[in-house]
């Protein structure tokens, strides 16, 4: 029994010693919040003379994180980024542009909102200067697309140029599957739903080629035609400049596919030269705030954002460190009606960024935009790089969708099953036997191929799917069962050849997308607009209560007893949370009316 003491002793040292080390984390991150919430809420004089700077290398979100790490740092969306830009144009400071070129790709569709973005920059007046430090362009045109409207390219000597066409690779298995005796019983509604094909054939159907073809065709000839017009070249002439292959800096130069060679040093002296002063000041258009005034009366117009695979359920749980979801159904559809209704909210523009995922997340999220309509708040869709088969099931109830030319949308269409795995195990001595109460239907998801009236459920209950998913396209889109079904079957399409189809609107950009809901909504041309964010970005205390399970409170007291040490800094950033704790909860943005090159 002597040792109990010693023992005791020793069990309240550990408890002692993880209970500092979790008191330790905790503070260690409250601190590491602060920082940041003191570097963000730092508000240094507006510079006389800037040039903002933008480094495509930098991935960025299609839209803003509303938790995780990524929300607490503050990290912006591409759209965000859009919207800065736009604000630029008002700002008599804002001299001009430099852009660090993609080394690979940028994203078709992303290089075509952001070159529209920096044709309207440039219509107001600034300039954009463009550097790169070579280009390999093995995902296609975009590295080079997303920059060619720029007033000068310059490109570091010793490096190469290649802007290829478009390629898809698809992997098939069904070699494989016969090597292992793994049978795939995966059914999609139809020909043109081309996912299960990765299991069910060894190369591209007929349909499925067909398909791919025309995408590929569609992307490459967009691009062409966009480089063409910025480089003052036909598009026939750029073809069989970019299709004979790489070039050297100095070839690209002679070739005017750029404008000057130069290390990055000499393209930014250049556009501080362009600027009038040596001394402008260069910001990061993520960190740039415009110094307009916030006008507190103008319309309201609320954005919701999804991206990612859509999925049932909420955003919360799992690992603080993990990404959550960020097109859950239960988020995003609350996110719609809790704007449909905001009596100050006069229109909702939905931002689609997705391929798909859930029919029944889908569905959810459809009957939201159904009732946001009919609470009389017009909702305009703007699709993002994908908004095809849940991604277009959720947009198509829309009053209006406009799509980027290069979106991939449509794909209505659905498939399931499962693989059947029972052979595979038998090859390595694992077998199976079955006990199963409630009916022929109840062993359906076991290791065993489904018997014949387990297919024929299966089969019945996808029909009853894609029947649903072209109701609801043929309603929101005034077309007949046989209308959607013709351009439907699983295909997928450009934004450019989904117009055609009448799967949308209009073609243009998110920004295109807020003057159509400003339209749509009775908003005069010329009017701001202020832009709230629904579900609303938390703020960064918000951000750490939701992350490690602190509340706001107990951040702000840890904010205190800084302060009582004397950090005037702290003290600095609670006068900036008192301020902004007495506004409004709801982040707005204002934004001014576009500006189009004739």
């Amino acid at each position: 029994m002597e040792g109990l003491p010693e023992m005791k002793t020793f069990l309240l040292s550990m408890a002692g010693a993880f209970t500092a080390m979790i008191l330790f984390i905790v503070v260690s991150l409250i601190g590491l919040f602060m920082l940041i919430g003191i570097a963000a809420s730092s508000k240094p004089p507006h510079p006389a003379q800037i040039v903002l700077t933008l480094d495509l290398n930098t991935s960025y979100p299609d839209q803003a994180p509303t938790s995780g790490l990524a929300a607490l740092s503050g990290t912006p969306g591409f759209i965000d980024l859009l919207l800065k830009l736009k604000e630029a144009e008002s700002d008599k400071s804002v001299k001009g542009l430099l852009i660090r070129g993609a080394d690979y790709g940028f994203g078709t569709s992303r290089a075509e909102e952001l070159r529209q973005a920096l044709k309207s920059f440039q219509a107001s007046g600034k300039f954009v200067i463009a550097h790169s430090q070579g280009m390999f362009g093995a995902s296609g045109p975009s590295a080079y697309h997303s920059i060619s409207t720029a007033d000068e390219i310059w490109m570091q000597p010793g490096t190469d140029l290649m802007v290829t066409g478009v390629t898809f690779e698809t992997e098939f298995y069904k070699g494989l599957f016969e090597k292992i005796d793994l049978e795939p019983q995966i059914y999609p509604f139809y020909e043109y739903k081309n996912a299960p094909n990765s299991y069910n054939e060894t190369s591209y159907t007929a349909p499925h080629r067909e398909a791919m073809e025309a995408l590929a065709n569609s992307i490459w000839n967009t691009a062409l035609a966009d480089i063409a017009e910025d480089r003052g070249t036909t598009p026939a002439q750029l073809r069989a400049v970019l299709e004979s292959g790489m070039k050297p800096a100095e070839a690209a130069l002679e070739l005017k596919l750029v404008d000057k060679l130069g290390w990055p040093e000499d393209a930014e002296e250049a556009a501080k030269e362009r600027a009038g002063n040596d001394d402008a000041a260069m910001i990061d258009l993520a960190a740039y705030v415009s110094p307009s005034k916030f006008n507190s009366k103008a319309p309201l117009i609320a954005v919701v954002g999804g991206e990612g695979a859509i999925v049932t359920g909420g955003s919360s749980g799992g690992s603080p460190f993990s990404a959550p979801p960020a097109f859950a159904s239960d988020v995003i559809a609350r996110a719609i009606l809790d704007a449909a209704d905001d009596d100050n909210v006069k229109a909702i523009v939905f931002r689609v960024d997705s391929p798909g995922g859930s029919p029944t997340a889908s569905d959810q999220i459809w009957r939201a935009v159904e009732r946001a309509k009919e609470a009389g708040k017009p909702v305009v869709v703007s699709m993002g790089a994908y908004a095809a088969s849940g991604g277009y099931y959720v947009s198509t109830g829309a009053d209006a969708i406009v799509a980027n030319r290069a979106t991939l949308t449509g794909s209505i269409g659905i498939f399931g099953g499962k693989l059947a795995l029972d052979g595979t195990f038998n090859k390595i001595g694992v077998t199976f036997d079955t006990v199963s109460v409630g009916g022929d239907f109840a062993s359906a998801w076991g290791a065993s191929a489904f018997t014949e009236t387990q297919e024929a459920e299966i089969k019945a209950m996808l029909k009853r799917g894609y029947d649903r998913f072209l109701g609801a396209v043929g309603e929101g889109r005034g077309m007949t069962y046989d209308e959607v079904n013709e351009v439907a079957r699983g295909r997928v399409w450009t934004g450019e050849a989904a117009l055609e189809a009448g799967l949308v609107d209009e073609l243009g950009t998110f920004m295109d997308a807020i003057e159509k809901a400003k339209e749509l909504a009775g908003i005069e041309a010329d009017v701001k607009p202020r832009l709230a964010f629904y579900p609303r970005r938390k703020s960064g205390f918000e951000a750490l209560e939701g992350l490690f399970g602190v509340s706001a409170e107990t951040a702000r007291a840890a904010a205190v007893i800084s302060t009582i040490a004397g950090d005037e800094r702290t003290q600095a950033l609670l006068e900036e949370l008192a301020a902004a704790d007495a506004m409004n909860s709801g982040k707005t943005m204002a934004i001014g009316p576009r500006i189009r090159e004739r």
